[in-house]
């Protein structure tokens, strides 16, 4: 994939996220062509980046 800018993505955080100081949260946006994924707690640690396909994929594995 090519780089995506990411800087005006708006990132929305998992609903399974109970807010609590050591949660474990995902947070995603929705850019361009692909779906991209980051750890909440570390929003500059960079993002892990999936074609949409990819991303519907782990979403159905998740849901099992």
């Amino acid at each position: 994939m090519s780089t995506v800018d990411l800087s005006f993505a708006e990132w929305r955080r998992s609903s399974y996220s109970n807010g609590g100081g050591n949660a474990a949260c995902v947070e995603v946006a929705f850019a361009a062509e692909v779906v991209a994924v980051r750890d909440s707690k570390l929003p500059s640690g960079g993002a892990l980046l999936l074609s949409e396909a990819a991303w519907g994929a782990l979403r159905a594995v998740a849901a099992r």
